[in-house]
């Protein structure tokens, strides 16, 4: 009998219960429902497993934003240039930069390694509060700039 992560093999869903030719339907609906739902069990084996994919998709996105952050403010605060277009040039132009994705590969590495880490306290410090923190400053930036352009679009 296999059982996994929160579901059921289909294959003992009708072992240990009596023949059903001889049950009526609903005595053997009701008995074939306690077997699946006893069936059900929490396997911790997988959790780790959806765990390295947040763990890895958290570390990506971070990395490409703070190397966005660092390579944009300083051309951005050197430009003359105003307007939309400006800041998408400048957005295209930095990401075109291999010095981007080298900072961008490299905050990678060191995000997805300190994920891993055995230590509790130092994964805490080191992965969620950097990653957690620059993903939701990013996810403001972007709403405050939706709402900005809704809001103030026919003035």
């Amino acid at each position: 009998m296999t059982r996994v992560a929160w579901g059921c093999d289909w294959g003992h869903r009708w072992a240990g219960l009596a023949n059903p030719r001889l049950m009526g339907v609903t005595a053997m609906f009701r008995q074939s429902s306690r077997a699946w739902r006893n069936s059900l069990t929490y396997n911790p084996r997988v959790r780790p497993k959806v765990m390295d994919y947040v763990k890895g998709i958290l570390s990506g996105l971070a990395a490409i934003f703070i190397a966005e952050f660092v390579f944009f403010w300083p051309t951005l605060r050197a430009t003359k240039a105003t307007g939309l277009a400006a800041v998408v040039g400048l957005l295209v132009g930095s990401i075109l930069s291999p010095r981007f994705w080298i900072i961008g590969l490299l905050l990678f590495g060191l995000f997805f390694a300190a994920s891993r880490l055995g230590n509790k306290v130092l994964r805490v410090f080191l992965f969620w509060i950097p990653t957690l923190t620059v993903s939701c400053f990013t996810i403001a930036v972007v709403a405050l700039i939706a709402y900005v352009l809704v809001r103030f679009r026919h003035s």
